[in-house]
């Protein structure tokens, strides 16, 4: 369990970093995503073929990992369109209503029991949004995309958890950022026509930032949080990742200088976030220690108790 805290953690903070990079390329927000999964498919079949290790899947199986797939471009293209429409503040903000999606979809996804506990938690988050929301409307457009986003979000997480039960991380992301890519590029055409963007080509700077979001936010990022759900919920995984408004947005404080435009209520807002993050971490922990307890008690005298 401490690992798989440790790799979702991880996951997050490189996440945390998608949001800065995203308002510094200059491509819009479609033609931004076609490149980031371009790059991290390929990449992926590279790796791939360098092992000699292509996996090859039932054409049954892949159709269910591509739907999955298409609502991660979907996600990708709500995420960095809020930036684009408002800002990377305003973006992740919205993006931490993931949780409480999650409370929502998981019961009837997976047909675990509602739990009103994690519901509450869920709650607490969205009036720490709905307080930074209600005391600025310069963003509408912004807003309603980053919580489409934070929705896509909790959706394919979900879906995400049955894949981890029978295919590798490795696996699902190839097949999921692959399906994307190709799905995308069918739309594309469709795409530009309503949303023009003033460049296709990246420049210099854009492609630096479009290799590091697809190598280090993308693909490992991607394989650490697969990695933990074997071990943690989709809630879990969904709550923790709202600290990613607040890696995110410390980074946007100190490299676009957003803290100037946003007023006390956005720190309110913040801190009903964080504090519901804090909780359910607290009470992940405390329930993994009761469910140990019983083990340690029943290891011999003279041995030691299994790690998790």
């Amino acid at each position: 369990m401490k690992k798989a805290l440790l790799q979702l953690h991880t996951a997050v903070l490189l996440a945390g970093f998608t949001g800065v990079m995203g308002r510094l390329i200059s491509l819009n927000e479609g033609v931004l995503v076609w490149y980031r999964l371009g790059i991290t498919a390929f990449t992926l079949l590279l790796i791939f073929a360098v092992r000699r290790k292509i996996p090859r899947l039932p054409p049954g199986e892949i159709a269910r990992i591509a739907f999955v797939g298409l609502l991660v471009a979907l996600h990708l293209l709500c995420f960095y369109g809020s930036i684009k429409y408002a800002n990377v503040s305003i973006c992740l903000v919205c993006f931490s209503a993931g949780s409480f999606f999650s409370a929502l979809t998981e019961p009837l996804l997976l047909r675990k029991r509602f739990n009103a506990g994690e519901a509450l938690l869920s709650v607490i988050g969205m009036g720490g949004i709905y307080i930074i929301l209600h005391f600025d409307r310069r963003y509408t457009t912004g807003i309603i995309l980053g919580l489409a986003a934070a929705f896509l979000s909790a959706l394919f997480t979900i879906l995400n958890k049955k894949l981890t039960d029978r295919h590798t991380s490795q696996t699902i992301t190839f097949y999921e950022l692959g399906s994307g890519f190709l799905c995308l590029s069918l739309l594309m055409p469709f795409y530009l026509h309503v949303f023009p963007g003033s460049r296709l080509v990246p420049s210099w700077s854009d492609w630096g930032y479009l290799l590091l979001m697809s190598w280090c936010c993308t693909i490992w990022a991607y394989d650490l949080m697969l990695n933990a759900m074997k071990k943690v919920s989709p809630f879990t995984v969904n709550l923790t990742y709202n600290l990613e408004p607040v890696y995110g947005i410390l980074l946007a404080f100190l490299i676009f200088k957003e803290n100037r435009s946003l007023g006390q209520h956005f720190y309110m807002g913040l801190f009903l976030i964080f504090l519901s993050v804090a909780m359910q971490s607290w009470q992940t922990l405390r329930r993994h220690r009761k469910e140990r307890l019983p083990q340690q008690k029943a290891v011999p005298a003279g041995e030691e108790p299994a790690t998790v």
